[in-house]
């Protein structure tokens, strides 16, 4: 029997987010998959972070993420079941979304378009900046921010690519912006999800995690924020690309922090 393409995108849908966001982490059992956003506890790390360690980290992180289904349990069920459904929802509503008149400003879009790009290029350039005020302070707190923050971004993408790949979703620029799923014409510029959605995310979520103040998170989540809405603006990404691209690299950016924390 065939599935219907709405059958086939629900399945897409709880086999790749899912594995992003179901375990948590504890100071306890420091093997698990991903947190819901606990406390971070100093020293929760067997060692220091370290740049050598990162390709051993990252396989570790790669391991939990894909693994994580195996640890769903009620009690951590809930947060990605509502992801699944809120992403379904807009996918439904993505087509009237993008092809809204107001979207189709062309220096709307060109402005948009330059906007995220900028935003995300802060983003990736952040944890380097930091790392390189920690190693010249000798402050091991900002180095390791700067480190695990170029992890989770790394972690991101590799779940993001793998996404891509199996999603195969059109551009908004194509064919009427419908945004269909697994279409073979779509090589690796699948649509869903966003790349700038999740590297955003997962950088802004690992600094706003190791410097908790509110102004920080503020900052933080707000840029984060702004790339999401400017790729959107920009006729880039649909809603739920972005949505997927944001709540995936947020909890893998809480994640690696909760995982690999060494140093308050």
């Amino acid at each position: 029997m065939k599935t219907c393409p709405s059958a086939q995108v629900t399945l897409l849908l709880t086999a790749l987010l899912i594995p992003a966001s179901t375990c948590r982490v504890s100071a306890q059992d420091s093997g698990g998959g991903l947190p819901d956003a606990p406390t971070v506890q100093a020293h929760a790390s067997e060692r220091p972070v370290t740049i050598s360690g990162t390709p051993r980290r990252i396989l570790k992180d790669q391991e939990a993420i894909w693994t994580s289904p195996a640890h769903i349990r009620d009690s951590n069920a809930l947060g990605p079941i509502a992801l699944v459904l809120a992403t379904a929802v807009l996918i439904a509503t993505d087509h009237q979304v993008i092809s809204s008149s107001r979207l189709q400003n062309p220096s709307l879009q060109s402005k948009a378009a330059t906007a995220s790009n900028a935003l995300e290029g802060a983003f990736v350039a952040a944890p380097a900046a930091i790392y390189a005020i920690g190693a010249l302070h000798h402050d091991g707190h900002a180095t390791e921010t700067g480190i695990l923050g170029a992890e989770a971004m790394l972690d991101s993408l590799a779940v993001s690519e793998v996404t891509k790949a199996i999603s195969r979703r059109e551009r908004p620029e194509v064919d009427n912006a419908k945004g269909r799923f697994f279409q073979s014409s779509v090589g690796i510029d699948s649509s869903f999800p966003s790349n700038h959605a999740i590297v955003a995310w997962s950088s802004a979520s690992v600094i706003a995690t190791e410097y908790d103040g509110v102004l920080t998170q503020f900052a933080a989540y707000g840029l984060a924020t702004g790339v999401g809405a400017s790729r959107i603006l920009a006729r880039q990404h649909f809603p739920s690309d972005v949505l997927v691209g944001g709540a995936v690299g947020w909890m893998i950016g809480r994640y690696v922090v909760h995982r690999h924390h060494y140093i308050d």
